[in-house]
């Protein structure tokens, strides 16, 4: 699957663009399109009073011990949480947070879960505590945050802005399986098999990464959930000392902020969720959505640049094709393969402001060069001028086989093909065969088919969908704010481009704003114009 990390996915193609996505420049205008009046039930203030305990979900693991719940957080100066930005330091702190590792045996093994924060700047308006997820799975939040510092500054003026690394990532029990050398040696496969024999490399490469998880992580991998990242942040909500989570998350934020919601729906304070993941799609579904989605994006810049998208589409597809059979060189020696190629198609389609260096990588590609192409990809997989992978994608694919508890075949894949190509010609073909390799050989069971985040009782919870959204197309939106229950889910539309509203859209941006520092419940079905 490709990820569905906004902010990461936005500062890699940005990096490219040579602009950042917290540069964007924000884009104006509302409409108040939608099939309800506004709603004035504002959510309630979580304010620093004595909160609750981390609640028991019927059903659910036994009650969290008093070594758990009563620790207390060791704040300390991180130095600067990013890299080039020496400022920074004075504002952050960092802490690690005691978990347990099973929660069905919460007196058992621990492990830490790191967090960072910068405090509220206006004590007299503090409401409490904003926790951040920036999706993946697979994403620093420690990391993010500190980057973004100035877009939420408005935020931070009501809420010490908080994040984390979810169990599985950086700091906390990193899921990392294999050598610099073997992902490179992956990706260079043939990621979409043409022959018997190249299905069996496919095919016998996913099960070597799942080995080599369960060699190096097999402790953790049972753990690492979104169930248990929730429960997580029940626990960080009872030792930060809010009544109420308030919570912002993107793309697989929302999957985690959803199944929040679903375990702990009498402690939702202020909830949004930006990039809303479709909660009813498992693994081929979701899929099947990624390739309506970056098809749909691919056709759009096609457009924009005066092409038309069925013979744009054809010719990309015809130039991938060309590259299967013969890799374009680079100037450093390296070829670029179909797979690498594809990557690099799918990175600038994150952000609206990366439609130019597309442009200019097809346009190379076509003149017979790989160069531009492969950093584009290179910048997706996190891949520095040394050769050292970032590699969350081990993160990624460790929750996403923990959740999910289909595990499609070849004969699987091969029989969703030709629906997967005719939705997208370009990247249907990868997105088919890669339901196969996913969790091919993973040797922990997937919890369930899909997410649960229906949240009857819980207090209104904002959800944003972008139509040209690549990653987490608009209907993924749409059926979340169903799905999390008539009298919970409100749905906010940005009728624009890009993996994110918020960082994109000025009028999205205040909406959230408003409702998370004044508890303003925007309309159910509110659009916010270009």
């Amino acid at each position: 699957m490709f990820q569905t990390r906004t902010e990461g996915a936005r500062r890699r193609a940005a990096a490219v663009a040579a602009a950042t996505a917290l540069a964007l420049t924000a884009l104006a205008g509302c409409s108040g399109e939608g099939d309800d009046s506004a709603r004035s039930d504002a959510a309630p203030s979580a304010s620093a009073t004595p909160s609750k305990q981390p609640s028991k979900p019927a059903g659910n693991p036994p009650p969290l011990p008093e070594a758990l719940t009563g620790q207390k957080l060791s704040w300390e100066g991180c130095g600067s949480p990013a890299p080039g930005r020496p400022e920074l330091a004075d504002r952050w702190e960092c802490a690690d947070m005691k978990a347990p590792l099973d929660y069905d045996k919460p007196d058992g093994e621990t492990l830490d879960i790191a967090l960072i924060r910068t405090r509220a700047t206006e004590d007299d308006r503090r409401i409490g505590s904003l926790l951040f997820n920036f999706g993946g799975p697979g994403g620093s939040g420690v990391a993010t945050l500190p980057n973004s510092e100035r877009t939420f500054s408005t935020l931070n003026s009501f809420y010490d802005l908080v994040s984390f690394d979810p169990r599985g990532v950086g700091r906390s029990s990193k899921v990392r399986c294999q050598s610099d050398a073997e992902i490179e040696k992956a990706l260079n496969l043939d990621l979409t098999p043409d022959t018997a024999a190249e299905e069996k490399e496919f095919l016998d490469d996913a099960k070597a990464l799942s080995a080599d998880c369960d060699r190096k992580a097999g402790k953790v991998l049972p753990h690492v959930g979104t169930s248990d990242a929730a429960r997580d942040m029940d626990l960080m909500r009872h030792l930060l000392g809010d009544e109420k989570l308030n919570y912002l998350g993107f793309s697989y934020g929302t999957s985690l902020g959803g199944t929040y919601a679903h375990l702990f729906p009498e402690n939702v304070g202020r909830m949004v969720l930006d990039a809303a993941v479709d909660p009813t799609a498992g693994s081929v579904a979701h899929a099947k959505n990624q390739a309506l989605g970056f098809q749909r994006a691919l056709e759009n810049y096609l457009r924009s640049t005066g092409e038309d998208p069925t013979k744009g589409t054809k010719r990309i597809t015809a130039l991938l094709e060309r590259i299967d059979k013969d890799p374009l060189p680079t100037s450093g020696g390296r070829e670029l393969t179909e797979g690498q190629a594809l990557y690099g198609l799918v990175t600038p389609l994150y952000s609206q402001s990366s439609w130019p260096a597309l442009e200019e990588a097809l346009e190379e590609a076509e003149n017979g060069r790989g160069d531009r192409l492969l950093a584009l990809s290179d910048n997706y997989h996190g891949r520095d001028a040394e050769g050292r992978f970032e590699a969350s994608s081990h993160a990624q694919r460790a929750v996403s086989c923990a959740d999910d508890s289909s595990r499609p075949t070849m004969a699987d894949a091969k029989a969703v093909l030709p629906e997967f190509e005719k939705i997208s010609p370009v990247f249907g073909p990868f997105l088919a065969w890669d339901t196969a390799g996913w969790c091919a050989g993973w040797p922990v069971p997937g919890e369930r088919e899909d997410p649960e985040v229906s949240a009857e009782g819980a207090a209104p919870i904002v959800v944003v969908g972008t139509t040209g959204d690549p990653a987490t197309p608009v209907e993924g939106a749409e059926r979340m704010a169903k799905e999390l229950g008539e009298d919970v889910g409100v749905l906010v539309t940005f009728d624009g481009e890009g993996h994110g509203a918020y960082f994109a859209s000025s009028c999205v941006q205040d909406t959230v704003n408003a409702y998370l520092a004044r508890g303003e419940v925007p309309r159910n079905g509110l659009t916010c114009e270009p």
